[in-house]
Formats: structure tokens, C-alpha cells, sequence
């Protein structure tokens, strides 16, 4: 009998997308986010033994849902960016911004530090990715647990929302230039402080250009698109903002996320107002389904990628350890940034410590660099920043839980 060559894929989107609904279920009932089930469900998967199901064996290096995750990535970074405005970005005020930049300079000479210590045979480079893979903050899993104790309206809530967003802007850079510095060694070129700084510089560029360039022609593209009768007119221009932003962003040698990331940064409420007068759903709404169906391959095969039989080779505990320790550590140092009175700086530190989905996005960039002929990032490497994820991420909900009570109950008790 003759196969459709789509059959196969068909059998691996379900048992992907089923073991992310499960695993994500599982997470939320134990007061985890769904992004914790989501990667541990891989993990289960990723590491059955090929004896018990040998099918499953192949599924990490499948083409196709390597694709499909990098595309889910491209989607999750466009609704991040939508979830936030250039306004925004603008209001945080001066706690947010030195917060921010703390938490990336600390977490990278940490980083950097873990890696020269542990791994003191492997190249520079690989310190340093690991430096940038510990700059990452997930600004969905605090804001979630603020919202859930009705506390996004506190002062430390603004704070480590707005320091999250501009950390995430700052990290993109930061990746982008780590990423740069190792293909030029990959191409046998020597560093220079010009290839250091000309990424960060072109990064800037990019974003700033973006936005201002965007922020002029995106309500005139929008206004356009509107006179379209066709269903679907307002999600089909909103995505293919963002695609042609990822793939100017690739263009000019920075990675596809940050242009996504620019394109829902630049889209706001007021550039579709056309599609909504006319009673259409907003753009980040029409999204999420989209987001429902590929961010979880996503994380799963993040998951499946991560090797627990690394496990047993020498320091790769210990390396785990070092660097949610790092991690950790580096996120409380930023709270020295908050400028003023009356705010609970705790709690601030904590709520900037889970790496959740943007650290292994950080990582899986680090897959797909390589170095003389080798990857950066090994499976060993790879399997300990994801247990470090891990980490981060299931320690911060009930770690700002207890730091919000305390400060409830030491104002109840001042008044």
C-alpha cells in the first residue's frame, strides 16, 4: 500500500500535542504553570528506551517538528511582544530599567564563572553562552502569580513587570552578540571589540528602527488591510508583520526571535481599531489558538532533547546545580536596583528569578551554534540549563507566595 507522507507527522502532533495537554494538566493541579508539565512530559517521552517503543526514538532530530517548534518559538516571542507596548516599556520608570540591566550583568559574569570553574577544558565560548542562557527571565510565570493573588497592582508587581520586559529586550541583544562572537570563531575569524559591539549596536539599530519605523507604517498597513471583505484578513496581516520582521531580523544576522519579538512590540491595540469597530476580536486573541496548537511541540521537544542518561556522566549534577545557584543568585543581585522607598526588594529578586520558556529558547539557540565542527552546547550541557529551568521555574510561585505574605503582614502590623 501507498503512504500520504503526511501520516507520520499526523501520529507525532498527537502524541505531542496529547502529552502536552496531560502534562500541562498535571502541572496547573500541583499549582505549577502548564510550561513545567509541557517540558517534563518530553522529558518522559525523550527518554523512553528505544527497546519499548523504538518509534519514538527518531523523534528528537524529526525534521518536521523541528520545524514546527521553531515556528511555535517565532509565535510565542509575537504574543510576548503584544502583551507589551513601546508606552509601557516607556512608564516603567527608572527601578524597572536599573533592575533590569542588573539582572543581566549579574546572572552572566555568574554564568561565565560556573563555566570557567566546571568546565575549565571547554572553550570560552561555551562559558559565555552559558553567561547569556542565565540573563533570561520569564515575565509570564511572575505575572501569572500576581495575578492569581490579586497583587499586579503593587509596586513590586510594576517593578518586575516592567524590569522583565526590558530584560527580555536586553537579553535578545545580548544573545544576538554571543551568537554573532561564535560564528566568527566558527569561521576561523579572531574577536575584536568592533565584532563585540557591532551585534549589540545592530541590535539596537534593528529594535529602535523597528519600532519607530514600524509605529509610522503599521496603522496605514493595518488601515489598508481593513477595506479586505475576506475572512481572517486581520490575523493573516498581523502574521505576516511579524514574519517579515523574523526574517529581516535574520537578514542582518540576528536571530528570527527578535524580529518577532519587535513586530508585537510595534503592533498596539489603536493600529487595528478599524478591525475592532467592525466587531472583530483583537489581534492577540486571534493568535492564541494558533499559539495553542505549536508552542507546546515547542516544549516538548525541548523535553525530549533533554538526555537524563547525561545525567551519569561526571559533573553534570554539579554543573546543574552551579547554575540554578548562578541563576538564582544573579536575579537577587538586580534587586539592589530598585530605586525609593517602601518596596519590598525581596520580592522583587524573587520574582525575576524563573527562566522558564525564554531560557530554553536561549538554549535551544545554543543548539544550532557550533564551533569547529562541533556544537556549543552538548546534550550533557543541554540537559543541566534544563534542569536548571526546571528550577527556577517551580521554585518562584510558592517562593513569592511566602515573600508577598511576609510583606502583607509586616505592613498589616506597621499599621
Amino acid at each position: 500500500m501507498n503512504h500520504d507522507v503526511i501520516a507520520p507527522v499526523l501520529l507525532v502532533l498527537a502524541v505531542v500535542l496529547l502529552a502536552a495537554k496531560l502534562g500541562g494538566d498535571l502541572a496547573v493541579r500541583a499549582g505549577q504553570p502548564a510550561v513545567l508539565g509541557e517540558l517534563i512530559a518530553g522529558i518522559a517521552i525523550g527518554n523512553i528506551p528505544a527497546a519499548v517503543i523504538p518509534w519514538l526514538a527518531g523523534l528528537r532530530g524529526d525534521p518536521t517538528l523541528d520545524i514546527l517548534s521553531r515556528l511555535g518559538v517565532v509565535i510565542l516571542l509575537f504574543e510576548v511582544g503584544l502583551e507589551s507596548t513601546v508606552s509601557q516599556m516607556m512608564k516603567v520608570g527608572l527601578s524597572s530599567l536599573v533592575v533590569a540591566t542588573l539582572g543581566v550583568i549579574a546572572p552572566m559574569a555568574l554564568g561565565w564563572g560556573v563555566g570557567a570553574w566546571l568546565l575549565p577544558d571547554e572553550s570560552w565560548h561555551l562559558h559565555l553562552f552559558l553567561g547569556a542562557v542565565l540573563c533570561a527571565t520569564s515575565v509570564g510565570i511572575t505575572a501569572r502569580v500576581f495575578k492569581d493573588l490579586g497583587r499586579l497592582a503593587t509596586r513590586e508587581a510594576r517593578i518586575v513587570l516592567g524590569a522583565a520586559v526590558i530584560d527580555d529586550v536586553q537579553g535578545l541583544v545580548v544573545l544576538a552578540a554571543v551568537s554573532s562572537v561564535i560564528a566568527s570563531a566558527n569561521a576561523g575569524e579572531g574577536v575584536s571589540w568592533i565584532q563585540v559591539l557591532a551585534p549589540l549596536v545592530k541590535a539596537a539599530l534593528f529594535l529602535g528602527g523597528a519600532i519607530l519605523l514600524g509605529a509610522y507604517l503599521s496603522p496605514r498597513l493595518f488601515h489598508v488591510a481593513s477595506k479586505l471583505r475576506a475572512r481572517g484578513v486581520l490575523l493573516a496581516t498581523g502574521l505576516s508583520f511579524c514574519f517579515v520582521l523574523a526574517w529581516l531580523a535574520d537578514g542582518i544576522g540576528l536571530a528570527p526571535i527578535v524580529g518577532a519579538f519587535a513586530a508585537g512590540l510595534i503592533l498596539e491595540d489603536a493600529h487595528t481599531r478599524d478591525f475592532r469597530v467592525r466587531g472583530e476580536r483583537p489581534l492577540g486573541q486571534l493568535v492564541e489558538p494558533i499559539s495553542a496548537f505549536l508552542v507546546p511541540v515547542f516544549f516538548v521537544l525541548m523535553g525530549m532533547r533533554t538526555d537524563l542518561g547525561a545525567f551519569a556522566q561526571p559533573g553534570v549534577l554539579g554543573l546543574a546545580a552551579a547554575l540554578t545557584v548562578a541563576a538564582i543568585l544573579g536575579k537577587q543581585v538586580c534587586a539592589l536596583g530598585v530605586v525609593g522607598r517602601g518596596v519590598d526588594r525581596l520580592t522583587v529578586g524573587i520574582g525575576m528569578i524563573p527562566r522558564g520558556e525564554v531560557g530554553l529558547i536561549f538554549a535551544n539557540v545554543g543548539l544550532g551554534l557550533t564551533l569547529h565542527g562541533e556544537r556549543v552546547i552538548d546534550a550533557a550541557t543541554f540537559s543541566a540549563i534544563v534542569v536548571m529551568v526546571i528550577v527556577t521555574t517551580m521554585i518562584t510561585p510558592p517562593a513569592l507566595k511566602w515573600s508577598l505574605a511576609r510583606g502583607a503582614g509586616r505592613d498589616a502590623s506597621k499599621s
